[in-house]
């Protein structure tokens, strides 16, 4: 299961490492890093998803190369036997794009967890917080690439008429349907042909848990016949949102290996 509940976390929060990926939109003006130093649950490590992409690159949110995963995680005193749970204060569930992460870098997926509902829920429910920042001791972690679990634009193309996957894209129905024009500067309105849409908050109830396996299940068979389908890609607007997507699917699809079209819009949908 990718999701643990607020209660487990209370009770082994000595026994796994905890994460804080907070990531905002940049037009809400907020910083999930600034946040993080007035906020955060005991011993959690911050994980900035900006500075943790790929550099010297146009793209947001690109996968960084296997060495400098293993830096960047290393410096977290992160283990290959650690179980993790990673949690955020965000409106997109930035959490899970950490997690597709931890995957993708070859961390057993069992190991690898978020928590429902987030840091919002951990408070609401008067659990413990603290502004004291985790002494860290440095690890070295050692990864491997699962890089079946990433599409390229290449690849997106040439699936586009022998349909050997699907797509599913995670932005709102709106943007998907060039309804409205993208946030980010320099792209065009609209969507990958012969792609689906499932608006990645159609999965998540108000108080940004998930919803229940069988609702879950509703959602996903409007686009699949099968659900067990494990062929399935998923984008959004820049590699975050479909994340949720990929852990909402595998929580109806035990089967599933994350896949994500790491580029998403904000590649594909270059002027």
């Amino acid at each position: 299961m990718s999701l643990v509940e607020t209660d487990w976390l209370a009770k082994n929060i000595k026994d796994v490492k905890i994460i804080d990926c907070s990531w905002h939109m940049p037009q809400t003006k907020r910083d999930g890093f600034v946040e993080y130093t007035n906020k955060h649950i005991p011993n959690a490590i911050f994980f900035d998803l900006d500075n943790n992409s790929k550099k010297n690159i146009d793209l947001p949110h690109m996968l960084v190369e296997k060495n400098d995963w293993e830096k960047i995680v290393s410096n977290m005193g992160i283990k290959k036997e650690d179980k993790i749970i990673i949690y955020d204060n965000s409106d997109v569930i930035s959490s899970c794009r950490c997690w597709f992460n931890f995957i993708y870098f070859g961390h057993e997926p069992k190991l690898v967890h978020v928590l429902n509902g987030g840091l919002k829920k951990w408070v609401i429910e008067d659990r413990e917080i603290t502004k004291n920042l985790p002494d860290i001791q440095m690890s070295n972690y050692i990864s491997s690439e699962k890089k079946e679990f990433v599409k390229t634009k290449n690849l997106i193309d040439q699936n586009i008429d022998i349909q050997n996957f699907k797509v599913i894209d995670a932005r709102s129905k709106e943007r998907f349907e060039g309804k409205v024009p993208e946030p980010r500067k320099g792209l065009k309105s609209g969507s990958i042909k012969n792609s689906f849409c499932i608006p990645f908050n159609n999965c998540l109830n108000e108080d940004k848990t998930f919803k229940s396996k069988e609702d879950l299940k509703l959602i996903f068979e409007n686009c699949l016949k099968n659900i067990n389908d494990r062929n399935i890609v998923f984008s959004c607007g820049s590699g975050v949102t479909a994340c949720v997507l990929a852990l909402a699917y595998s929580l109806i699809n035990d089967k599933y290996h994350p896949c994500i079209y790491d580029g998403s819009w904000a590649e594909y949908g270059l002027i």
